[in-house]
């Protein structure tokens, strides 16, 4: 028989900035801990972990003895640490040089924390693009972990993944461990002699190395999987029929450092942009989405994970700023004020709330919920808020010209010490960013209803949700395709803005509307619009005028006062918005606003609910609130007075 082959098992701890107390705590008791405790117990020894930096900033305030353990295990030599970007970014997302940055965060705060010099990094949802090869090895990294797909990809073959693969970008060099996709689906949702025999199976067939490495939530944090995991013995199961394997001399525990002096290099590769399959398909749009799926189905699991089924792909994960404005909004104003930081010396706290700003699970969307949590969000729009403040201190309100998201048209971008706001002439002159500092609330902070392509009935037997010793537990992804609607959930006829201008005609009632089930008689979005920007005693007004045959029909000023204040004030000639017509300008916001129709008027409210999938089922989700003012046609002038309320 040959050697025994070398089994590298790593996992990854994460939990996203401004995620609750509570889900940190759950499962810190729950998962980590237990699986840590058992692990040690058992001398299921030496692996590799990865702790996120959000996770250990919490941990060394909520967790000291958890820290303590995995310390003294590094220390002893039995779990090496793994590095990444310290607040968790798609490092390929981020400017080069704050890629760098965030990875020598990292690498210093596990320095300090637990005395070891990192050099092997978990790659963030395994996103990889090719120039990451030179900025990770500028941070000190000599080898990253990504999926056997972004070999496949590239023409590979299965049976060459079992040894790493060097690559370099500009001349600097940097070494690749495929993470086996087979291992991530067997552990722990099938029961542990599969493992063992896949691996004898590659043993046989003289591999030097199987690698696993994985989200450590898969054991006992993902829905059933603490039933499975511990009540149920799957760990227990497992951790023996290691130790068995290992006795036995079949298998070497070993970490990903140690593998990477002992076995050696398969040559030379240079992988495309890629992620894992789930992601790639995740990040097209709706329809797009359905028919790689209907493909997939036509192919069969079988095909799929042969070699032409790994050419069959989606999308890249930067294709999820398309499909999500919301996202790219976000992205882009992480972006610009990284170079404006950078540009100011970089102040500590702001280059820290930008750094915190990074981390990417609200900026994406799959089976977790991702962008469709409000909190996330939140919490992305308080760092940026924390460090556009540091970075305005002191400044008068101002604007400017940019093209800010990327699309190649002007935004307008007005600031000052207190308060933000970006509005966009291409799409109607409309606000899709307001935040005051002091309040770190982006009151523009909602999110468009928009068509999924889980929107619609799920074929019976697409997936398994039940557990039992045979078959072992359904994965994520069973689960994911057992998740059925009833009805399709509302949309909304036009993205969503701060205020979206509209007219409504004598047929649309207050049902109707709120489940967007209407077309408007008039509406501001696709008009050509003229523009001025003045700043007056009162703030920066900016005035937009939609024209018939050259004639003025429709004007909207909005006036951004110092301090956070805004006024929409509003005139039009009353046949241009239809017969019949209702002037009603909605207001979707997050966070409390103050809303001061002139003169009065009948008002329309409803909450604004996503529904969308999460790791336990579809949710009903609110994201803000829509407020819709109702004015005749025949007044032909209004205002509103939008006031955020004190925090």
């Amino acid at each position: 028989m040959p050697n025994p082959i070398r089994f590298a098992f790593g996992i990854h701890l994460h939990q996203p900035v401004g995620n609750f107390d509570s889900v940190f705590q759950q499962h810190l008791d729950e998962v980590y801990r237990p699986f840590l405790q058992k692990v040690d117990e058992r001398s299921f020894l030496p692996i590799s972990v990865h702790l996120s930096g959000p996770l250990l900033e919490w941990l060394e305030t909520h967790g000291a003895s958890f820290l303590d353990l995995l310390g003294r295990l590094a220390s002893d030599g039995r779990i090496e640490l793994l590095c990444a970007g310290m607040y968790e970014p798609i490092l390929a997302s981020l400017p080069r040089q704050d890629r760098v940055e965030q990875v020598a965060w990292m690498r210093e705060a596990l320095h300090r924390r637990f005395g070891v010099d990192a050099i092997g990094l978990w790659l963030t949802e395994r996103v990889w693009e090719p120039d990451l090869a030179a900025d990770l090895a500028d941070a000190g990294i000599r080898y990253a972990l990504v999926d056997d797909r972004h070999f496949l990809v590239s023409g590979f073959r299965r049976d060459e993944l079992h040894v790493p693969y060097m690559t370099e970008s500009d001349g600097r060099h940097l070494a690749l461990f495929p993470i086996d996709e087979q291992l991530r689906y067997l552990v722990p949702f099938r029961p542990p002699a599969e493992t063992a025999a896949y691996l004898r199976q590659l043993r046989a067939e003289g591999r030097p190395l199987a690698v696993l490495a994985d989200d450590g939530e898969k054991f006992g944090g993902w829905p059933g999987t603490r039933e499975w995991v511990y009540e149920k013995g799957w760990l227990d199961q497992f951790l023996s029929t290691m130790d068995g394997l290992v006795d036995g001399g079949e298998v070497v525990l070993s970490t990903f450092a140690s593998a990477l002096g002992a076995v050696p290099a398969g040559g030379l590769a240079y992988l495309p942009t890629a992620s894992y399959r789930e992601m790639e398909g995740w990040s097209l749009p709706a329809d797009g989405a359905r028919r790689l799926l209907a493909l997939e189905k036509e192919l069969g699991e079988e095909r799929l994970r042969s070699p032409e089924g790994s050419l069959i792909r989606g999308a890249h994960w930067r294709n999820f700023l398309v499909k999500y404005p919301e996202s790219n909004r976000m992205h882009k104003k992480m972006a610009a004020l990284s170079t404006l930081s950078r540009a100011a010396g970089d102040p500590v706290d702001a280059r820290r709330a930008i750094g915190r700003a990074q981390c990417n699970d609200a900026y994406w969307h799959g089976v977790f919920g991702g962008l469709y949590l409000p909190h996330l969000r939140d919490a992305i729009w308080s760092n940026l808020a924390e460090a556009e403040e540091v970075l305005r201190a002191g400044q008068p309100l101002s604007w400017e010209l940019r093209d800010l998201d990327g699309d190649g048209h002007n935004e307008i971008w007005i600031h000052d010490a207190t308060c933000s706001a970006i509005l966009s002439p291409a799409r109607g002159g409309v606000i899709e960013e307001f935040t005051v500092f002091a309040n770190r609330i982006n009151y523009a902070n909602t999110l468009t209803r928009s068509r999924e392509a889980y929107h619609q009935a799920t074929e019976p037997g697409a997936g398994h949700g039940d557990y039992d010793a045979a078959r072992g537990a359904p994965s994520i992804h069973d689960l994911e395709a057992t998740m059925r609607l009833n009805e399709l959930p509302p949309l909304d006829p036009e993205p969503r803005a701060l205020i979206r201008e509209r007219a409504l005609g004598p047929d649309v009632d207050e049902v109707m509307y709120a489940r967007g089930d209407y077309d408007p008689l008039w509406t501001i979005a696709g008009k050509p619009l003229t523009v001025d920007i003045r700043e007056t005693q009162a703030g920066v007004a900016v005035t937009f005028v939609a024209t018939r045959e050259g004639i003025p029909v429709f004007e909207k000023r909005y006036t951004f006062l110092p301090g956070g204040g805004l006024t929409a004030e509003y005139r039009w000639v009353p046949e241009a918005l239809g017969e019949g017509a209702v002037f009603a300008p909605e207001i979707s916001h997050a966070g409390p606003l103050e809303i001061i129709c002139s003169p009065a008027a009948a008002v329309w409210r409803y909450d604004i609910v996503t529904v969308a999938k999460s790791e336990k089922e579809l949710e009903r989700t609110v994201q803000g609130l829509a407020v819709t003012p109702l004015w005749p046609s025949g007044i032909a002038e209004a205002r509103l007075d939008c006031l955020p309320a004190p925090r």
